[in-house]
């Protein structure tokens, strides 16, 4: 369908051109907003191997390190990297571990911008928060169809005037549809990836405190080795 400008400035005509621009401005958006959604999913998975890669580097050597099979899950290989470095505080025994870790929280140290989750998380929210906006715009073009056309009905007759009401009442109600429509499949794909991000949130919050647990008590251990 091929849109043409209206040449005139009557509001009604205003009213109407833009009202026929509802239902395609949304689908376009609902395009657009799940190839974010796609994006965020890139975005988190690429957040999520690199945390992998460098808690790997991090426990690499150790005695008793977890054998994971090919496949695993990169959640499920945070917790069991997260699960190695805790067996190895909890053990004083293990001292050639102790001092390994030891060795190499630097490696933490130097890549701590992995754990900065503010952008992707505003940018994930963001997401989530405007598919409510579809439906609200559905119902705005709704409305501008049907004021174009009592707008115009201040220029016809009655009956002419509610004959146009109703045909423009049919065709605008495509964007109501158009707009709960694309509210339900951007939720349907949101709900796809919030347990995700959840996961990511809580293997970053899990490497936090193995950070600060790690910097705690091997430090303290090193330093009492290190007096007379």
């Amino acid at each position: 369908m091929t849109l043409q400008l209206p040449q005139s400035m009557e509001p009604g005509e205003w009213l109407r051109f833009c009202s026929t621009l509802a239902t395609p401005t949304i689908a376009v958006v609902a395009v657009l907003h799940i190839c974010l959604f796609l994006i965020l999913r890139i975005w988190r998975k690429r957040d999520l191997q690199f945390l992998t890669e460098t808690l790997d580097e991090f426990t690499h050597g150790l005695s008793n390190r977890s054998q994971l099979p090919r496949g695993t899950a990169l959640e499920n290989q945070v917790d069991a990297f997260l699960q190695d470095v805790g067996d190895v505080l909890a053990d004083p025994r293990r001292q050639s571990d102790r001092q390994l870790c030891l060795n190499r929280l630097d490696i933490l140290d130097q890549r701590r911008h992995y754990l900065n989750s503010i952008r992707f998380e505003s940018a994930f929210h963001s997401a989530r928060t405007m598919i409510e906006a579809y439906p609200l715009a559905g119902v705005l073009g709704t409305v501008l169809a049907i004021g174009s056309a009592l707008q115009s009905d201040t220029t016809s007759g009655n009956a002419v005037g509610v004959n146009l009401v109703m045909e423009r009442f049919g065709d605008s109600i495509w964007s109501t549809f158009a707009g709960l429509t694309a509210a339900v499949l951007l939720l349907f794909v949101s709900s796809l990836q919030e347990v995700h991000v959840a996961r990511l949130a809580e293997c970053r919050s899990g490497v936090r405190e193995m950070i600060g647990r790690a910097k705690r008590e091997l430090r303290l251990v090193a330093e009492q080795g290190d007096r007379p």
